[in-house]
C-alpha cells in the first residue's frame, strides 16, 4: 500500500466520515441518479454503491455507514472497521475520501488521523466551507496537507464548490509516505512490534487495532494471557492524539468571531427550548399532513380517473376474452390501486427530506430524547423510529448503532409500530371513504387531521409499549445519546428531489411487483370453481326468473365471485373477521397485504373491479358496496376498526424477516408478530362493536 500504482479507467473509493456531516450530499452530488442500495455480503446493515466519470475514468463509490473512530461501539462500525483494516475479501478501495466538516474539525480529524494511520491512499475533503467562511472560520488546507501527510481538498457538496480539486486528488496517484503509529508510548512498542512480527503483518496500526478491538479474538486473549493492558493502550492513544491535533489547529484553523452570524446558536434558542421546541415541532408535523391531503388532492384525482378511463378503454379496445378481463379488470385496477398514492407519497418525503437537509431533524431527536428516557430507551432510539416514518425495514437495521442491548431489542420490538409510508395508501383510502373531501374544521382539512392523528396514535402506542417492555427487560447500564447539532442549511434541492426519487422509485417497484403477481393470482382464483361456480348462469336464470336481463348479469356475476375459490377462501376465515366489521373480500385484502400493506388497496381495487361493469374511480367504487345484510361494506364503524387495524398490525413479512436477522431470536420475533397482531385484532374489535 506505500508504493504509487497506476490507476487504470476504473476506480473504486470509499467514503467515509462521522454521522450527520454530509456524505448523502456529497455522494448524491457526485452521483446523481446512477446509484442503487444494496445490503454489505452477510449482513444487512444498508450500503449506497454509485458511479460517475472523471476523464473518461468510471470511478465507483461507495458511501460507508458514518463512524466517529476506528474503536467500533456498534454493529455498522465494526463493519466499517473491519473493511478498512481488513478489506473485502482481502481486496481494498483504491482510494478513501474522509469528509470533515468545516464547522467542527477536530470531531472528524481523530478519525481521519487513525486512518491516515493506516497507510492508505486517502484524501481528506473538509466540507460545508461556505457557511464556514460565513461564521469566521477558515482552514488552511496546505498545512493541514503538510502535516497529515494526505491531500487536502476544501469543498461545498450542496453547491458543488471545489469538486474539480476533488476530482484532480482522485485521478492523481501520489505515493504515500508509510509512517508508524507515533502515538503509541514507547513503553508499548515492544509488546505491539512482537504480536505484529507474529501476526506477519508489517502495518502496525492494524495489529494495534486488532488487539484494542478484539478483531482478533485468538490474538486478543494471548496478548491477555501476557498481562498488557488494553485500556491502557487505548487511553494512551488518545491522549497522545488529541495532543498532536490541538497544536495542528491552533496552526492550521483560525477563527474570527468579528465575522461570524451565527443563525444556528440564536434559531436553536427557541427551537429546542424545553416548552416551545415541542409546539413548534408539533406545528411543523400538522402542516405536513395537511400539505400531504391538500396538494395531492387535484394529482390523486387525475390517476384516478385516468387509471378508470385506461381500463375502460383497455376493456373496449382489446378482444372479448379472458385475457381482456385480465388487464382491465385485474392488472390496471390492481396497479392503479398503488399508483394514485404517488402524489401524496411524494409529497410526505419531499417535506420530511427538507427537514433531514435543512438539520431541523436532529433537532427532533434531541428533544425526543427527553421523553424516551422515561420509557426505557435513549434518544439513539429514535433515530430508527423516525426513519421508520418512512420503512420499518432499514429503521430496525439502523437500531445496530444502540449499543445498549435491552434498548436495542425494544426499539426493534416497537419501531414497526410507528406509521410508515406503506401504510399511507390504506390510510388515505379508507379516511376518504368517511370524511368528505371538503370537510374543514375551521381552517384546517379534516382528512389531514385524521392522517396526523394516525401517526400521533403510533407514537402513542409505541411509548406504551416500550414503557412496558422497560419492566420486562433487564440492563446492566444505561447509555446516552451523543449527537452533533448540524448548523441549520438551505435544503440542496437535488439532494431533496433525488431523495424522493429513490423513495418513490422503490415505493413503485416493490409495491408494484407483489401487485401485479397479486393481481394475476386473484383473478384467476376469483374467476375459476368448482361446480356451483360452472352452474351460476343456470342457478341465476331458474331462481331469479323474474328480473331483467341485465339484474340478473349482475346476480350472475356476484354468485359466480362468491362461489369461485377465492370466494370459498374469502368465506373460510370470515367467521374470525366479522366482529371487526370485514366481509370475505376485505379478509383476502388483509391475507395478501401480510406481503406489504399498501397491496391491501390494490387487492380490494382488483376484488371490486372482477365482474363489475361500471368504470368508476376507485374510491368511488368502495363507496357503493355492500355487504350481504345490505348495509355499506365500508361503513364508518368498518372504517375505524381497519384503520386501528393497520395502526398496529404487522403486515409486512419483510419486517418480519429484518427483526429475525437482526435479533437472531425466533422467540422475540414471534413475540413481536402475535403482539402487534392480537393488539390490532381487539382494538379493531372493541372500536366496531362500539360504533357499530
Amino acid at each position: 500500500m506505500t508504493e504509487s500504482k497506476d490507476i487504470d479507467s476504473s476506480l473504486k473509493v470509499a467514503l467515509l466520515g462521522n454521522p450527520n456531516i454530509g456524505k448523502t450530499t456529497l455522494f448524491n452530488a457526485l452521483c446523481g441518479l446512477n446509484q442503487k442500495t444494496g445490503n454489505y455480503p452477510g449482513v444487512t446493515i444498508d450500503k449506497k454503491v454509485g458511479h460517475f466519470s472523471i476523464d473518461q475514468k468510471q470511478v465507483e463509490i461507495i458511501d460507508l455507514p458514518g463512524i466517529n473512530s476506528l474503536y467500533p461501539k456498534s454493529k455498522d462500525e465494526e463493519l466499517v472497521v473491519d473493511y478498512l483494516v481488513n478489506g473485502a475479501d482481502g481486496i481494498f478501495p483504491d482510494k478513501l475520501i474522509v469528509l470533515a466538516s468545516a464547522l467542527n474539525l477536530k470531531r472528524t480529524l481523530y478519525l481521519v488521523d487513525q486512518v491516515r494511520d493506516l497507510n492508505r491512499p486517502m484524501i481528506l475533503a473538509v466540507n460545508m466551507m461556505t457557511l464556514a467562511e460565513k461564521r469566521g472560520i477558515f482552514i488552511d488546507a496546505e498545512k493541514l496537507s503538510s502535516e497529515l501527510g494526505v491531500p487536502v481538498v476544501l469543498l461545498d457538496a450542496k453547491d458543488k464548490k471545489g469538486f474539480s480539486e476533488l476530482h484532480d486528488a482522485l485521478i492523481s496517484n501520489p505515493s504515500i509516505t508509510p509512517r508508524e503509529p507515533h502515538y503509541i508510548v514507547d513503553s508499548e512498542l515492544p509488546a505491539l512490534k512482537e504480536f505484529s512480527s507474529e501476526k506477519k503483518d508489517s502495518q502496525l496500526y492494524h495489529t494495534f487495532l486488532n488487539l484494542v478491538t478484539g478483531t482478533d479474538s485468538e490474538l486478543k486473549k494471548e496478548a491477555e494471557a501476557k498481562g498488557i493492558d488494553f485500556k491502557n493502550w487505548y487511553r494512551n492513544e488518545a491522549i497522545l492524539r488529541y495532543k498532536f491535533l490541538d497544536q495542528l489547529l491552533n496552526s492550521a484553523v483560525k477563527v474570527d468571531k468579528s465575522k461570524a452570524a451565527d443563525f444556528t446558536t440564536k434559531a436553536d434558542k427557541i427551537l429546542t427550548h424545553k416548552v416551545w421546541g415541542y409546539v413548534i415541532f408539533a406545528a411543523v408535523m400538522f402542516g405536513i399532513f395537511q400539505s400531504v391531503f391538500l396538494i395531492a388532492t387535484y394529482p390523486m384525482d387525475w390517476i384516478d380517473l385516468g387509471i378508470s378511463s385506461l381500463s375502460e378503454w383497455s376493456s373496449a379496445v382489446l378482444p372479448d376474452g379472458y385475457f381482456s378481463d385480465l388487464i382491465s379488470e385485474g392488472l390496471i385496477p390492481g396497479i392503479g390501486g398503488v399508483v394514485i398514492f404517488v402524489p401524496q407519497i411524494a409529497i410526505l418525503f419531499f417535506l420530511f427530506s427538507l427537514l433531514e437537509e435543512s438539520g431541523y431533524m436532529q433537532r427532533i431527536v434531541f428533544l425526543m430524547d427527553r421523553i424516551m428516557q422515561t420509557f426505557g430507551m435513549s434518544g439513539k432510539s429514535v433515530v430508527p423510529m423516525i426513519s421508520g416514518m418512512a420503512c420499518a425495514v432499514p429503521a430496525i437495521m439502523s437500531a445496530r448503532t444502540i449499543e445498549n442491548d435491552k434498548e436495542r431489542l425494544i426499539t426493534i420490538l416497537i419501531t414497526p409500530l410507528m406509521t410508515c409510508s406503506a401504510r399511507i395508501p390504506v390510510y388515505i383510502v379508507v379516511i376518504a371513504l368517511i370524511v368528505p373531501d371538503d370537510l374543514y374544521l375551521g381552517p384546517f382539512h379534516v382528512q389531514g387531521l385524521v392522517l396526523m392523528a394516525m401517526y400521533l396514535l403510533g407514537i402513542f402506542m409505541t411509548t406504551i409499549v416500550g414503557f412496558v417492555l422497560k419492566f420486562v427487560l433487564k440492563s446492566s447500564y444505561k447509555s446516552f445519546l451523543v449527537i452533533d447539532m448540524p448548523e441549520y442549511l438551505k435544503p440542496a434541492m437535488k439532494t431533496v428531489l433525488i431523495n424522493v426519487w429513490t423513495n418513490v422509485r422503490s415505493f413503485l417497484w416493490n409495491a408494484g411487483k407483489i401487485i401485479i403477481a397479486t393481481s394475476i393470482i386473484l383473478f384467476v382464483l376469483a374467476t375459476n370453481g368448482g361446480e356451483e361456480f360452472k352452474n351460476a348462469t343456470e342457478k341465476v336464470q331458474t331462481e331469479f326468473a323474474e328480473l331483467s336481463e341485465e339484474e340478473q348479469e349482475v346476480m350472475i356475476g356476484k354468485y359466480e365471485l362468491e362461489n369461485s375459490y377465492l370466494g370459498m377462501m374469502g368465506r373460510s376465515i370470515e367467521p374470525v373477521i366479522e366482529p371487526l366489521g370485514y366481509d370475505w373480500k376485505i379478509g383476502i385484502a388483509i391475507l395478501t397485504s401480510l406481503a406489504a400493506r399498501e397491496v391491501f388497496v390494490g387487492t380490494i381495487s382488483t376484488i371490486y373491479s372482477i365482474n363489475s361493469e361500471e368504470e368508476l374511480t376507485i374510491r368511488d367504487r368502495l363507496k357503493t358496496q355492500k355487504r350481504m345484510d345490505g348495509l355499506p361494506a365500508f361503513g364508518f364503524a368498518t372504517c375505524v376498526s381497519l384503520l386501528l387495524f393497520y395502526a398496529f398490525a404487522l403486515q409486512c413479512l419483510s419486517t418480519v424477516a429484518v427483526t429475525y436477522k437482526e435479533t437472531k431470536s425466533i422467540k422475540w420475533t414471534t413475540i413481536q408478530f402475535v403482539y402487534m397482531t392480537l393488539l390490532a385484532y381487539f382494538t379493531a374489535l372493541l372500536a366496531y362493536q362500539l360504533l357499530a
